[in-house]
């Protein structure tokens, strides 16, 4: 396979589009967009979201030490779009966008009630990263559409309908098909 060279740059996908709620010290609460996100540990259940110092939500966060990790559904694409073209400084994207916020069970930052899957989150540590820091949220709850899960108890991917984003070309995506099941297909390397 030959390859271009790109240079040092931010150009990795799919990253998950996800809607960042928050609440600042006086209870106004914000959305944002943000793409990298990501699971960085299993145990304790850790989230890590990187975010730029000029941003509400940084502010947001670092006062309340909370915040909720969002999925947004394909059907959300425009509306996720817009809550990271605008600044909740000048915004309230929630009433903007027609997006339902409501109360977490175990943290400040409130749920958007149209995500399939809300992740609470409270901070547990941060990295400085130049402009951006690499925030660290212990996970204390997740929240999962009842319409995800099959008689057996199994999650159905499809319920979730996540939509990704393409960083480096500026695309949002839904996903395909499945195409081998985690954890047993890959298996078939294995030597006996």
């Amino acid at each position: 396979m030959l390859k271009r060279k790109l240079g040092p740059s931010v150009t990795f996908f799919p990253q998950p589009t996800t809607l960042v709620s928050s609440v600042d010290g006086q209870g106004t609460s914000n959305l944002m967009t943000a793409s990298w996100v990501g699971i960085v540990s299993k145990t304790p259940p850790t989230i890590g979201l990187s975010l730029n110092h000029s941003r509400k939500t940084y502010a947001n966060i670092k006062a309340t030490q909370s915040f909720v990790i969002n999925m947004v559904p394909a059907s959300l694409a425009v509306e996720a779009d817009y809550c990271g073209l605008r600044s909740g400084r000048e915004d309230e994207k929630a009433s903007v966008t027609g997006l339902t916020l409501e109360s977490a069970s175990l943290v400040e930052a409130p749920l958007v009630a149209e995500s399939p899957l809300s992740v609470e989150c409270r901070l547990i540590s941060e990295i400085p990263l130049g402009e951006y820091s690499l925030l660290l949220g212990e996970i204390v709850e997740i929240h999962a559409c009842e319409e995800a899960f099959q008689d057996d108890g199994r999650m159905d991917a499809l319920a979730f309908d996540p939509l990704v984003y393409l960083g480096g070309i500026r695309e949002y995506w839904s996903l395909g098909e499945k195409k081998a099941q985690a954890y047993r297909d890959g298996k078939k390397f294995f030597k006996p």
